[in-house]
């Protein structure tokens, strides 16, 4: 159950450094990006559903 509400890696998404020996190419950056804009789409949606059920 404790490992159900660790969101240690959703944090650490946003924030991790590039690494070096990893080639990159353009799939991967579209890919990477697009997850990053869902996740702050739902955190927001999440946040706009609390504050309406809050007031």
């Amino acid at each position: 159950m404790k490992g159900l509400f660790d969101f240690t890696e959703v944090a650490t998404y946003f924030f991790r450094k590039k690494d070096p020996n990893r080639k990159t190419n353009f799939n991967l950056r579209t890919m990477h990006t697009i997850n990053k804009i869902s996740m702050l789409m739902f955190l927001c949606g999440f946040i706009y559903l609390v504050l309406r059920w809050l007031s």
